[in-house]
Protein backbone atom coordinates (compact mmCIF):
# COMPACT_ATOMS: atom_id res chain seq x y z
CA UNK A 1 0.00 0.00 0.00
CA UNK A 2 1.50 3.90 -1.00
CA UNK A 3 -0.48 7.13 0.15
CA UNK A 4 -0.27 10.30 -2.45
CA UNK A 5 -1.62 13.01 -0.63
CA UNK A 6 -4.83 11.98 1.08
CA UNK A 7 -5.23 8.59 -0.76
CA UNK A 8 -4.18 5.18 -0.24
CA UNK A 9 -3.25 3.18 -3.40
CA UNK A 10 -2.99 -0.96 -3.64
CA UNK A 11 -0.85 -2.70 -6.37
CA UNK A 12 -2.20 -3.69 -9.59
CA UNK A 13 -0.12 -4.05 -12.27
CA UNK A 14 3.65 -5.28 -11.92
CA UNK A 15 6.18 -3.70 -14.12
CA UNK A 16 6.51 -6.89 -16.05
CA UNK A 17 2.71 -6.79 -16.58
CA UNK A 18 2.83 -3.32 -17.93
CA UNK A 19 6.31 -4.06 -20.26
CA UNK A 20 4.35 -6.91 -21.69
CA UNK A 21 1.53 -4.84 -22.30
CA UNK A 22 3.72 -1.95 -24.08
CA UNK A 23 5.06 -5.33 -26.49
CA UNK A 24 1.68 -6.13 -27.53
CA UNK A 25 1.41 -2.87 -28.86
CA UNK A 26 4.07 -2.02 -30.32
CA UNK A 27 3.79 -5.59 -31.92
CA UNK A 28 0.66 -5.29 -33.19
CA UNK A 29 1.89 -1.89 -34.84
CA UNK A 30 4.54 -3.05 -36.80
CA UNK A 31 2.24 -5.90 -38.16
CA UNK A 32 0.60 -2.74 -40.06
CA UNK A 33 3.37 -0.05 -40.55
CA UNK A 34 6.86 -1.77 -40.36
CA UNK A 35 7.39 -0.89 -44.20
CA UNK A 36 6.93 2.73 -44.10
CA UNK A 37 8.24 5.17 -40.82
CA UNK A 38 5.06 6.46 -39.15
CA UNK A 39 4.83 9.57 -36.92
CA UNK A 40 3.60 7.94 -32.92
CA UNK A 41 2.36 11.35 -31.34
CA UNK A 42 2.24 10.74 -27.29
CA UNK A 43 -0.24 12.60 -25.71
CA UNK A 44 0.94 14.41 -22.85
CA UNK A 45 1.37 14.13 -19.58
CA UNK A 46 0.34 10.84 -19.13
CA UNK A 47 1.55 9.04 -22.21
CA UNK A 48 5.79 9.94 -21.69
CA UNK A 49 6.99 6.80 -19.86
CA UNK A 50 4.19 4.34 -22.52
CA UNK A 51 6.04 6.05 -25.52
CA UNK A 52 9.20 5.73 -24.18
CA UNK A 53 9.16 2.22 -23.45
CA UNK A 54 7.12 1.44 -26.97
CA UNK A 55 10.20 3.60 -29.22
CA UNK A 56 12.68 0.41 -27.02
CA UNK A 57 10.09 -2.19 -27.99
CA UNK A 58 9.15 -0.93 -31.61
CA UNK A 59 12.28 -2.17 -33.78
CA UNK A 60 11.06 0.12 -37.46
CA UNK A 61 11.98 3.73 -38.11
CA UNK A 62 9.90 5.89 -36.79
CA UNK A 63 9.56 9.78 -35.20
CA UNK A 64 8.04 11.18 -32.15
CA UNK A 65 6.39 13.91 -30.95
CA UNK A 66 3.47 14.81 -28.54
CA UNK A 67 0.46 16.94 -27.84
CA UNK A 68 -0.58 18.10 -24.53
CA UNK A 69 -4.28 17.84 -23.53
CA UNK A 70 -5.84 18.10 -19.93
CA UNK A 71 -8.86 16.82 -18.24
CA UNK A 72 -7.78 15.66 -14.73
CA UNK A 73 -8.56 17.24 -11.47
CA UNK A 74 -7.78 14.70 -8.30
CA UNK A 75 -10.11 11.72 -9.13
CA UNK A 76 -12.80 12.89 -11.70
CA UNK A 77 -12.81 14.59 -14.90
CA UNK A 78 -13.61 18.12 -15.30
CA UNK A 79 -15.28 17.36 -18.58
CA UNK A 80 -13.69 19.93 -20.29
CA UNK A 81 -10.65 19.07 -22.70
CA UNK A 82 -7.91 21.62 -22.70
CA UNK A 83 -5.01 21.85 -25.92
CA UNK A 84 -2.17 23.06 -24.46
CA UNK A 85 0.34 21.97 -26.67
CA UNK A 86 -0.80 21.65 -30.48
CA UNK A 87 -0.84 19.20 -33.09
CA UNK A 88 3.39 18.71 -34.57
CA UNK A 89 4.07 20.13 -38.30
CA UNK A 90 5.06 18.61 -41.13
CA UNK A 91 2.91 15.58 -40.64
CA UNK A 92 0.96 15.89 -44.63
CA UNK A 93 0.44 13.22 -45.85
CA UNK A 94 2.31 11.20 -42.92
CA UNK A 95 1.15 8.16 -40.99
CA UNK A 96 0.30 8.97 -37.38
CA UNK A 97 -0.14 6.91 -34.85
CA UNK A 98 -1.39 8.85 -31.63
CA UNK A 99 -0.28 7.28 -28.08
CA UNK A 100 -2.67 7.63 -24.92
CA UNK A 101 -1.94 6.19 -21.80
CA UNK A 102 -5.36 5.59 -21.07
CA UNK A 103 -8.67 5.64 -22.87
CA UNK A 104 -11.92 5.35 -20.55
CA UNK A 105 -14.83 8.00 -21.02
CA UNK A 106 -13.06 9.42 -24.23
CA UNK A 107 -13.73 12.87 -24.16
CA UNK A 108 -10.20 13.70 -24.38
CA UNK A 109 -9.94 10.68 -27.50
CA UNK A 110 -13.43 12.94 -29.01
CA UNK A 111 -10.58 16.19 -29.20
CA UNK A 112 -7.86 14.52 -30.26
CA UNK A 113 -10.07 13.15 -33.29
CA UNK A 114 -10.62 16.68 -33.58
CA UNK A 115 -7.57 17.90 -33.85
CA UNK A 116 -6.15 15.63 -36.16
CA UNK A 117 -9.01 15.48 -38.64
CA UNK A 118 -8.11 19.21 -39.53
CA UNK A 119 -4.72 18.18 -40.72
CA UNK A 120 -3.88 16.65 -43.99
CA UNK A 121 -2.22 13.33 -42.68
CA UNK A 122 -2.49 10.28 -44.61
CA UNK A 123 -4.56 8.45 -42.08
CA UNK A 124 -4.32 8.09 -37.69
CA UNK A 125 -4.72 5.70 -35.32
CA UNK A 126 -5.31 5.36 -31.69
CA UNK A 127 -2.66 3.35 -29.63
CA UNK A 128 -3.71 3.03 -25.94
CA UNK A 129 -1.84 1.17 -23.20
CA UNK A 130 -4.90 0.79 -21.19
CA UNK A 131 -8.53 0.80 -21.91
CA UNK A 132 -11.91 0.80 -19.97
CA UNK A 133 -14.65 -0.79 -21.60
CA UNK A 134 -17.04 -0.15 -18.82
CA UNK A 135 -17.02 3.27 -19.54
CA UNK A 136 -15.80 3.82 -22.80
CA UNK A 137 -18.71 5.50 -24.84
CA UNK A 138 -17.57 3.81 -28.19
CA UNK A 139 -17.97 6.90 -30.59
CA UNK A 140 -13.96 6.41 -31.98
CA UNK A 141 -12.18 2.90 -32.84
CA UNK A 142 -9.67 2.10 -31.00
CA UNK A 143 -7.08 0.68 -33.53
CA UNK A 144 -4.58 -0.85 -30.47
CA UNK A 145 -4.40 -1.06 -26.90
CA UNK A 146 -2.60 -3.32 -24.41
CA UNK A 147 -4.60 -3.99 -21.78
CA UNK A 148 -8.91 -4.09 -20.91
CA UNK A 149 -8.75 -2.54 -17.27
CA UNK A 150 -12.03 -1.97 -15.16
CA UNK A 151 -13.35 1.35 -13.87
CA UNK A 152 -11.17 2.14 -11.43
CA UNK A 153 -8.81 5.15 -10.63
CA UNK A 154 -5.25 4.15 -11.28
CA UNK A 155 -1.75 6.07 -10.74
CA UNK A 156 1.42 4.69 -11.71
CA UNK A 157 3.40 4.49 -15.02
CA UNK A 158 2.74 8.33 -16.29
CA UNK A 159 -0.88 8.36 -14.33
CA UNK A 160 -0.91 10.80 -11.34
CA UNK A 161 -3.34 11.77 -8.76
CA UNK A 162 -3.13 15.53 -7.86
CA UNK A 163 0.02 15.65 -10.29
CA UNK A 164 1.99 13.11 -8.35
CA UNK A 165 2.89 9.25 -9.03
CA UNK A 166 3.69 9.40 -12.45
CA UNK A 167 7.04 8.00 -11.87
CA UNK A 168 5.88 4.89 -10.30
CA UNK A 169 7.04 1.98 -11.81
CA UNK A 170 4.32 0.02 -11.20
CA UNK A 171 0.48 1.04 -11.85
CA UNK A 172 -1.80 0.96 -8.13
CA UNK A 173 -5.23 1.12 -8.08
CA UNK A 174 -7.54 3.66 -5.22
CA UNK A 175 -8.10 1.53 -2.39
CA UNK A 176 -12.21 1.73 -2.42
CA UNK A 177 -12.22 0.49 1.53
CA UNK A 178 -15.50 0.74 2.69
CA UNK A 179 -15.87 3.98 4.60
CA UNK A 180 -17.65 4.14 8.19
CA UNK A 181 -18.46 7.69 9.97
CA UNK A 182 -20.35 8.12 13.01
CA UNK A 183 -21.54 10.84 15.15
CA UNK A 184 -21.93 9.61 18.73
CA UNK A 185 -24.22 10.82 20.89
CA UNK A 186 -24.85 10.36 24.48
CA UNK A 187 -25.59 12.29 27.49
CA UNK A 188 -23.13 12.54 30.54
CA UNK A 189 -22.47 8.88 31.77
CA UNK A 190 -24.58 7.36 29.35
CA UNK A 191 -20.62 4.87 28.09
CA UNK A 192 -19.95 7.16 25.07
CA UNK A 193 -16.45 7.34 25.86
CA UNK A 194 -16.61 3.07 26.74
CA UNK A 195 -17.79 2.46 23.33
CA UNK A 196 -16.64 4.38 21.17
CA UNK A 197 -13.25 2.79 22.33
CA UNK A 198 -14.62 -0.49 21.57
CA UNK A 199 -16.08 0.79 17.82
CA UNK A 200 -12.69 1.77 17.17
CA UNK A 201 -11.01 -1.33 17.77
CA UNK A 202 -13.45 -3.14 16.32
CA UNK A 203 -13.65 -1.36 13.34
CA UNK A 204 -10.23 0.39 12.91
CA UNK A 205 -12.12 3.81 13.89
CA UNK A 206 -10.54 7.00 14.92
CA UNK A 207 -11.70 8.05 17.56
CA UNK A 208 -12.05 12.05 17.41
CA UNK A 209 -13.17 13.73 20.48
CA UNK A 210 -13.60 17.52 19.69
CA UNK A 211 -12.71 17.92 23.64
CA UNK A 212 -9.35 16.47 23.24
CA UNK A 213 -8.43 18.16 20.07
CA UNK A 214 -9.29 21.37 21.12
CA UNK A 215 -7.29 20.70 24.38
CA UNK A 216 -4.06 19.08 22.55
CA UNK A 217 -4.01 22.16 19.97
CA UNK A 218 -4.52 24.81 22.92
CA UNK A 219 -1.57 22.85 24.91
CA UNK A 220 1.22 22.28 22.16
CA UNK A 221 0.07 26.13 20.73
CA UNK A 222 -0.44 25.25 17.35
CA UNK A 223 -1.56 27.94 14.56
CA UNK A 224 -5.40 26.76 14.84
CA UNK A 225 -4.71 26.60 18.87
CA UNK A 226 -3.52 29.96 19.54
CA UNK A 227 -6.20 30.90 17.39
CA UNK A 228 -9.00 29.00 18.90
CA UNK A 229 -7.61 30.29 22.72
CA UNK A 230 -7.76 33.93 21.30
CA UNK A 231 -11.53 33.58 21.61
CA UNK A 232 -11.56 31.36 24.71
CA UNK A 233 -10.18 34.19 26.82
CA UNK A 234 -12.16 36.56 24.99
CA UNK A 235 -15.13 34.33 26.34
CA UNK A 236 -16.73 34.21 22.63
CA UNK A 237 -17.57 31.01 21.42
CA UNK A 238 -14.43 29.56 18.87
CA UNK A 239 -15.64 29.90 15.35
CA UNK A 240 -17.35 26.50 13.40
CA UNK A 241 -14.55 27.22 10.68
CA UNK A 242 -11.46 27.07 13.01
CA UNK A 243 -13.06 23.78 14.74
CA UNK A 244 -13.43 22.23 11.22
CA UNK A 245 -10.39 23.07 10.39
CA UNK A 246 -8.95 21.01 13.77
CA UNK A 247 -10.92 18.79 12.29
CA UNK A 248 -9.48 18.22 8.98
CA UNK A 249 -6.35 18.40 10.20
CA UNK A 250 -7.37 15.00 12.85
CA UNK A 251 -8.81 13.51 9.27
CA UNK A 252 -6.05 13.49 7.34
CA UNK A 253 -3.36 12.96 9.89
CA UNK A 254 -5.05 9.44 10.07
CA UNK A 255 -6.00 8.74 6.68
CA UNK A 256 -5.18 5.17 7.16
CA UNK A 257 -7.92 4.76 9.34
CA UNK A 258 -11.60 3.05 8.04
CA UNK A 259 -13.58 5.82 9.04
CA UNK A 260 -14.42 8.12 12.00
CA UNK A 261 -16.30 8.76 15.34
CA UNK A 262 -17.08 12.15 15.97
CA UNK A 263 -17.67 12.79 19.54
CA UNK A 264 -18.56 15.91 20.47
CA UNK A 265 -19.28 17.55 16.81
CA UNK A 266 -21.86 18.68 15.30
CA UNK A 267 -23.35 20.43 18.43
CA UNK A 268 -25.87 22.40 16.20
CA UNK A 269 -27.19 22.15 12.68
CA UNK A 270 -25.02 24.49 11.23
CA UNK A 271 -22.19 22.38 12.48
CA UNK A 272 -23.75 19.21 10.90
CA UNK A 273 -23.98 20.87 7.76
CA UNK A 274 -20.26 22.12 7.73
CA UNK A 275 -19.12 18.47 8.84
CA UNK A 276 -20.87 17.22 5.64
CA UNK A 277 -19.77 19.77 3.29
CA UNK A 278 -16.01 19.00 4.94
CA UNK A 279 -16.29 15.19 4.33
CA UNK A 280 -18.04 15.43 0.69
CA UNK A 281 -14.66 17.02 -0.11
CA UNK A 282 -13.16 14.24 0.84
CA UNK A 283 -15.32 11.86 -1.20
CA UNK A 284 -16.76 11.18 2.30
CA UNK A 285 -19.74 11.44 4.68
CA UNK A 286 -21.71 10.38 7.75
CA UNK A 287 -23.22 7.07 7.87
CA UNK A 288 -24.97 7.12 10.76
CA UNK A 289 -25.63 8.94 14.05
CA UNK A 290 -26.06 6.86 17.09
CA UNK A 291 -27.53 8.21 20.34
CA UNK A 292 -26.79 5.80 23.59
CA UNK A 293 -30.25 6.48 25.36
CA UNK A 294 -30.98 6.14 28.94
CA UNK A 295 -33.02 7.05 31.63
CA UNK A 296 -32.08 10.20 33.80
CA UNK A 297 -32.51 8.55 37.04
CA UNK A 298 -29.95 5.64 36.57
CA UNK A 299 -27.66 8.21 35.03
CA UNK A 300 -27.42 10.40 38.08
CA UNK A 301 -26.72 7.18 39.83
CA UNK A 302 -23.62 6.19 37.17
CA UNK A 303 -22.38 9.49 37.53
CA UNK A 304 -22.50 10.41 40.99
CA UNK A 305 -20.90 6.63 41.51
CA UNK A 306 -18.46 8.36 39.12
CA UNK A 307 -17.97 11.00 41.00
CA UNK A 308 -16.49 9.54 44.00
CA UNK A 309 -13.98 8.15 42.07
CA UNK A 310 -13.09 10.65 40.05
CA UNK A 311 -13.79 13.53 42.54
CA UNK A 312 -15.36 16.16 39.59
CA UNK A 313 -17.48 18.24 41.20
CA UNK A 314 -20.06 18.23 38.38
CA UNK A 315 -20.10 14.39 39.32
CA UNK A 316 -20.87 15.11 42.79
CA UNK A 317 -24.33 17.36 42.44
CA UNK A 318 -27.61 16.04 41.62
CA UNK A 319 -28.71 19.72 40.18
CA UNK A 320 -25.37 20.02 38.54
CA UNK A 321 -25.79 17.04 36.82
CA UNK A 322 -29.77 17.55 35.68
CA UNK A 323 -28.42 21.23 34.39
CA UNK A 324 -26.06 19.09 32.32
CA UNK A 325 -28.65 16.80 30.62
CA UNK A 326 -30.93 20.15 30.25
CA UNK A 327 -28.27 21.46 28.06
CA UNK A 328 -27.71 18.39 26.03
CA UNK A 329 -31.06 17.56 25.06
CA UNK A 330 -31.07 21.60 24.03
CA UNK A 331 -28.63 20.75 21.98
CA UNK A 332 -28.78 18.10 20.35
CA UNK A 333 -32.03 18.39 19.20
CA UNK A 334 -31.83 20.42 16.10
CA UNK A 335 -28.97 18.37 15.20
CA UNK A 336 -30.75 15.20 15.86
CA UNK A 337 -33.45 16.35 13.80
CA UNK A 338 -30.79 17.59 10.94
CA UNK A 339 -29.82 14.04 10.62
CA UNK A 340 -33.44 12.05 11.06
CA UNK A 341 -34.13 14.34 7.44
CA UNK A 342 -31.34 12.27 6.19
CA UNK A 343 -32.61 9.27 7.48
CA UNK A 344 -29.62 8.73 9.32
CA UNK A 345 -30.41 8.96 13.16
CA UNK A 346 -30.29 5.93 15.66
CA UNK A 347 -31.34 5.59 18.81
CA UNK A 348 -29.76 2.64 21.01
CA UNK A 349 -30.56 1.67 24.43
CA UNK A 350 -27.72 2.38 26.66
CA UNK A 351 -28.75 0.51 29.68
CA UNK A 352 -27.78 -3.13 30.25
CA UNK A 353 -23.83 -4.91 30.32
CA UNK A 354 -20.95 -3.37 28.16
CA UNK A 355 -21.06 -6.18 26.13
CA UNK A 356 -24.81 -5.98 25.35
CA UNK A 357 -24.72 -1.90 24.75
CA UNK A 358 -22.00 -2.88 21.41
CA UNK A 359 -23.46 -5.79 20.39
CA UNK A 360 -26.72 -3.02 19.72
CA UNK A 361 -24.46 -0.61 18.36
CA UNK A 362 -22.64 -3.05 16.03
CA UNK A 363 -26.11 -4.26 14.87
CA UNK A 364 -26.82 -0.87 13.81
CA UNK A 365 -23.08 -0.36 12.21
CA UNK A 366 -23.78 -3.77 10.47
CA UNK A 367 -26.76 -3.00 8.86
CA UNK A 368 -25.15 0.25 6.98
CA UNK A 369 -22.97 -2.06 5.20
Amino acid sequence: MIQIHDKFFKPYLSESEILQAVKTVADKIAEDYKDETPIFVGVLNGSFMFVSDLMKAYEHPCEVSFVRLSSYQGLTSTGIVETLLDVPENIEGRSVIILEDIIDTGRTLQKLVHLFSKTKVKEFKIASLFYKPDVYRGEYAIDYFGLAIPDNFIVGYGLDYKEQGRNLKEVYQLNQKHMINLVLFGKPGAGKGTQAQFLKEKYNLKHISTGDVFRFNIKNGTELGTLAKSYIDKGELVPDEVTIKMLQEEVEKNADADGFIFDGFPRTAAQAEALDNFLESKDMGINATIALEANDEILIDRLLERGKVSGRTDDQDVAKIRNRFDEYNAKTTPVKEFYEAQGKFHSVNGIGSIADITERLTKVIEGLK
